[in-house]
């Protein structure tokens, strides 16, 4: 079977496109269309009906009218629906994956099928919070008021997210903020929606009520109508630092809150004495995965010089073993780009770097051919000898590009390392631990992995500093980030 007709057949499994509002299916007219091309194949699959500033206002109507309600619900029972969907996400698993794989190219072997367990664990581990989120009883003077305080959902809650991983955001935002009692209006990317509509028919076979969870497929001008909406009481976005300003300006009218979970050029610390056995393929996978298409991604790979050669060496061994191809093939590492536009933007970031002369390229750089031809695939491309204070180094490429930089002393490391606006993850490989515990200080972003550990973990908040934003996800300050709390007095 050819790559083209194993897409069309899975294409088959796609849900119909189009928002859903309070339980039904949207009916207003659309503004227009966005024809969906598989990014594997460069062909048409779909075409997606798109909502405008109606719609947005229809989902804020059924939200808010379902607030009360769903405030009231028992803890234990938003619980029970939480976890039944956490059982719906591992029963729907591999169809799951096969969306993702066909609307945004995430290789079923490293990455899609993975996801539905992630987004489990995420729903599972904030279901348990439904029904413990308890108030405090303030010590007071004898003879004083008696003090307690009331946590509260803030009501409606408009969550944007981007199209890398949708499943993953998904779970990350939706869980937490309806966990705490809060009702939602959602809006996916437009060209990545079957992962978020499968979503919610999923979390309403759950249980959930009508009129809870609201999708709205739109553009930009949909997005912006959301963070500018009066009914709307707090604003979760992932996405790019330029559109969370816009948001922060629309929000910041009605005097709205935001958690923004954005960018990020996270870099690798590999130092001399690191266990290069498990450094160099840690570094080579990691990096890369989904075709480089993650935040927090260490995409900058910096290497003491005791080792460079080494580990530059290793490196590039690992990932010339790698298979760049079909995305529905379990043993393909690198899959396509989301579209045609990121295809030509990572090409020029790649171009750009050979011309400028930015780094030695080792691997990569230009596109495969073949039945490859068609799709938004670029070769997995790695550059040594990167200078640090370039276009590339300094920038996000959201591409398979990895650039490798060599330092001499820990100072100069953590240096070369906080050189850049973003600060959302840094990963140091290294046998001291005291320089650990150094650099887990010094580094600066919202996380720090160290000797081969992944960038999250559903117990523990994640999020960035810099214009990688602010807010946490996970833990329980991923929870805190949709409650309110009410202090009461008595006298």
């Amino acid at each position: 079977m050819t790559l083209i007709e194993r897409h069309k057949k899975a294409a088959e499994r796609l849900p119909a496109a189009g928002s859903l509002i309070g339980g039904e299916r949207y009916t207003g007219a659309p503004v227009g269309a966005f024809d969906h091309i598989n990014p594997a194949t460069g062909k048409g699959q779909a075409s997606i009906p798109l909502s405008g500033v109606d719609a947005v206002d229809a989902a804020v109507a059924a939200a808010r009218a379902a607030a009360p309600g769903w405030r009231d619900t028992p803890g234990t029972r938003r619980r029970e629906i939480l976890e039944k969907l956490a059982e719906l996400l591992i029963q729907n698993g591999e169809e799951l994956a096969v969306i993702s794989t066909l609307e945004n190219g995430v290789t079923m072997g490293f990455g899609a099928t993975r996801f539905p367990g992630m987004a489990a664990e995420w729903t599972r581990y904030y279901a348990g919070w439904a029904d413990k989120l308890d108030g405090l009883v303030v010590d007071t003077p004898r003879n004083d008021a008696f003090v307690y305080t009331i946590p509260e959902p803030f009501g409606v809650v408009g969550i944007i997210i981007t199209w890398n991983a949708p499943l993953l955001s998904l779970a990350m935002k939706i869980p937490p903020a309806l966990a705490a009692g809060n009702t939602i209006v959602l809006k996916p990317a437009e060209f990545t929606p079957f992962t978020s509509l499968r979503f919610l028919e999923l979390a309403r076979e759950a249980g959930l009520p009508d009129g809870v969870l609201n999708l709205v497929i739109g553009g930009p001008e949909t997005g912006a109508a959301i963070s500018a909406h009066p009914g709307i009481n707090k604003i979760s976005f992932t996405g790019g630092p330029s559109t969370a300003t816009k948001i922060m300006q629309s929000a910041a009218n009605n005097l709205v809150p935001v958690l923004f979970e954005l960018g990020g050029k996270g870099a690798n610390l590999v130092f001399d004495d690191a266990n290069l056995a498990e450094a160099i393929p840690y570094s080579a996978t990691f990096s890369l995965v989904n075709t480089g298409q993650g935040c927090a991604l260490p995409t900058r790979l910096l290497v003491q010089r005791g080792v460079y050669h080494a580990v530059v060496e290793g490196v590039t061994a690992v990932v010339s073993q790698y298979i760049t191809g079909d995305p529905l093939v379990p043993t393909t590492f690198a899959g396509p780009l989301v579209n045609d536009a990121a295809l030509q933007r990572v090409s020029g970031v790649i171009d750009k770097a050979k011309a400028e002369k930015a780094g030695r390229l080792c691997l990569g750089g230009g596109r495969p051919g073949g039945e490859l031809a068609d799709g938004f695939f670029v070769d997995t491309t790695i550059f040594a000898d990167v200078d640090p204070q370039s276009s590339l180094a300094q920038n996000e490429v959201f591409g398979p590009v990895l650039s490798i930089i060599p330092f001499d002393t820990e100072e100069q490391a953590v240096e070369i390392a906080n050189s850049t606006a973003y600060g959302l993850t840094n990963y140091v490989q290294t046998s001291d631990m005291r320089r650990a515990r150094r650099l887990a200080r010094d580094l600066h972003s919202g996380t720090i992995g160290i000797n081969g550990t992944g960038n999250m973990h559903v117990g523990a908040p994640f999020g960035g500093v810099g214009i990688s934003g602010f807010g946490r996800e996970g833990g329980r300050e991923g929870i805190m980030e949709f409650v309110s709390t009410k202090t009461v007095l008595i006298g």
